[in-house]
């Protein structure tokens, strides 16, 4: 079979699970969002953005209500609750009605939307449109003290992007996240090629690795509750590698196939030819180093096959655990601006 016609079955495929596992469509409508009388969440302090450190950044946070566009709403992207996405949405405030390039942030586990102000604004303020988004169970939308991954919302976000946003660029549209936030980037990219350029950070890691090398108690402990609700369905006093097995093929992704043909190996490499940009620390319990060989190896056969080797890149952290460092947004910072900026 040839890469495209594979890449495009295995698309087909996870579409397929991820529409299977919902109601009927319903339309795609911008709802206003509700007041909000107090935060749910602290925004992420601001000693963990290094402004100084990041090419073109500006030295003291700006004044948001002066030079920013600040947008509140929600967007209906399946019936119930959970299909009642709240966006929020960063711009400078212009008087030419320029295109611009756009940035999706996701937030990690126990964060929302507003945790991610500070680099929102940041990315505003030097031109972009800077958007996050409550994941499911989170925010707004947090019900139940659990992480769930579901990439439809990242779909349908992206129809919104490129079909009632003029005021950006479609092709130039870029997502990057941490941790949970950045498995969400790393799925959206892969099956959707409307997100022009990645950057994943302590997030890529082979679920098959982990499971058959024993390797999957760091990211139990990370989102416990989901993990003791499949040990229960399954009769098990503990946690153990058959509990790690259903949490990876159903709980976590609602969609099979997350440990098997949606692992790493397979997915990411399909990011290619759009750039993209793999940072991980040495040390992370979460994202072992040995275990993406494979997927690193076969994304850069990827972008070679696709003649585009400058568009890929690898950034293993020495001596860091599963945390982001000034260099590392540094990094995301320069690889959005190498591929979206003008």
């Amino acid at each position: 079979m040839e890469p495209v016609e594979s890449a495009a079955n295995l698309r087909s495929q996870y579409l397929e699970v991820l529409r299977s596992r919902r109601s009927p469509p319903v339309p795609l409508l911008k709802l206003p969002a509700k007041p909000v009388v107090e935060p749910l969440y602290q925004a992420m302090p601001i000693e963990l953005v290094d402004f100084k450190a990041m090419k073109s950044y500006p030295k003291a946070r700006i004044n948001v209500k002066e030079l920013l566009n600040e947008e509140n709403f929600y967007l209906t992207t399946e019936e119930g609750e959970q299909g009642r996405l709240p966006v929020l949405i960063l711009s400078m405030k212009e008087s030419t009605q320029s295109k611009r390039p756009a940035v999706v942030y996701l937030h990690p586990s126990n964060a929302n939307k507003e945790y991610l102000c500070p680099l929102l604004e940041v990315y505003a303020s030097r031109g972009y449109i800077a958007i996050a988004i409550d994941a499911r169970y989170h925010g707004e939308r947090a019900k139940t003290p659990t992480a769930y991954q579901d990439v439809w919302d990242l779909i349908k976000l992206a129809d919104y992007l490129t079909t009632q946003r003029p005021d950006i660029d479609h092709s130039k549209i870029g997502i990057t996240g941490n941790s949970l936030g950045g498995m969400h980037a790393w799925f959206a990219a892969f099956i959707d090629t409307r997100y022009s350029v990645a950057v994943l950070v302590n997030t890529v890691q082979s679920f098959r690795w982990a499971i058959d090398n024993d390797q999957w108690q760091a990211r139990v402990d990370t989102v416990k509750p989901v993990f003791e609700v499949a040990r229960i369905d399954l009769g098990k006093e503990a946690i153990d590698k058959e509990v790690v097995e259903k949490v990876c093929s159903i709980k976590i992704a609602k969609s099979a196939g997350l440990e098997s043909e949606f692992d790493s190996p397979y997915t990411v490499p399909l990011i290619a030819p759009r750039p993209l940009l793999i940072i991980n620390g040495e040390d992370d319990p979460r994202c072992p180093t040995k275990g993406i060989d494979v997927t690193i190896y076969k994304t850069q056969k990827a972008f070679e096959d696709a003649q585009c080797l400058n568009h890929f890149k690898v950034i293993i952290e020495p001596g860091i655990g599963h945390e982001v460092t000034s260099s590392m947004l540094k990094e995301v910072s320069d690889w959005l601006d190498k591929f979206l900026k003008p």
